[in-house]
């Protein structure tokens, strides 16, 4: 099981990386923490690297220049596939290409398209990538980062170990081969060149990262988060916040009641299952949240304690 590191601990970390199943909440829990950092005066980002994004709708402003300016203190950015691309392309995409082009006739474009959306992970190794290098170079004193459905999300935590096997597996052979341009790079250099980004990106996933995880009290998403809390703890990445949402509170008909009382059950085994674990309780909201005066209401709830 996994431990948070205790109350202290949340919202010291300078990325604050909210995960979940699809469909739980999480990118509206991302853009109202985001807000209350930023009506706390310090220089936030949210960005989104789902590939299929909903901030801006959720904070009502129109795609546009990138990051969108939100307020004074609040920036907003959605990473699509082709900001990949950019990155696979300036950090290592023409090198393997010549390597990977000569046994396989295929196009560069079509070579890209493939690595960014078919190979296990690459997205969201990039997307780590970036997010740390937004860190360094662009002054944020928070980032809160809204990411893709957990099924994607934990390609990422793969990717040393997979690289690492691959490595083992086939260094007499890529050690031979050569790139045909000017680098003269062996394919097995690249490829440890790629592990030591992957090496840097997890120590900053360590170190940099506050996890939190958006669940709501029902059955499946349950029990999915076993696998989840297990994979955390495998890659020793400790989740620090639960938020449990879309909780009923309104016990006005019998059917709430009823569905009240069942959810309080799945509450009670997660609060049994991880009792190291900070959780938060956010109510069922009769409205759809859209819009910063919808998100106070969800910041309220999210910071209650502080406040």
């Amino acid at each position: 099981m996994v431990d948070s590191c205790g109350g202290d601990s949340v919202g010291r970390r300078s990325v604050i990386m909210f995960a979940g199943k699809g469909g739980v909440g999480k990118t509206t829990c991302a853009a109202a923490t985001a807000l209350h950092y930023a009506s706390l005066g310090k220089q936030t980002l949210v960005i989104s690297t789902d590939p299929t994004p909903s901030l801006c709708h959720i904070f009502e402003r129109r795609r546009q220049q990138k990051p969108t300016k939100v307020s004074r203190t609040l920036d907003l950015d959605e990473i699509g596939v082709e900001k990949v691309k950019e990155m696979w392309d300036e950090k290592f995409g023409r090198e393997v290409y010549e390597v990977f082009s000569s046994f396989v006739a295929v196009e560069y474009e079509e070579f890209v398209d493939f690595i960014t959306s078919v190979l296990p992970g690459m997205r969201d190794e990039f997307m780590v990538d970036y997010i740390r290098e937004v860190v360094g170079r662009d002054g944020y004193e928070k980032v809160v980062w809204d990411t893709a459905p957990l099924g994607q999300t934990l390609g990422l935590l793969r990717m040393p170990a997979m690289l690492g096997k691959h490595l083992r597996t086939a260094p007499r052979i890529y050690s031979k081969l050569k790139l045909g341009g000017e680098g003269k790079k062996s394919v097995l250099d690249i490829i440890k060149g790629w592990q030591g980004l992957s090496a840097r990106d997890m120590e900053f996933l360590k170190d940099e990262v506050e996890f939190v995880i958006v669940t709501i009290p029902e059955a499946l998403a349950v029990q999915q988060l076993d696998d989840i809390f297990d994979e955390f703890d495998r890659h020793e990445l400790r989740i620090e916040r639960l938020i449990i949402n879309n909780v009923i509170k309104d016990t006005s008909s019998e059917f709430l009641v009823t569905k009240a009382k069942q959810q309080r059950e799945y509450i009670e085994i997660l609060r049994d299952t991880y009792p190291n674990v900070r959780m938060v309780e956010l109510p069922m909201f009769p409205h759809e949240i859209k819009g910063v005066d919808r998100l106070k209401d969800i910041r309220r709830n999210l910071f209650e304690e502080e406040s």
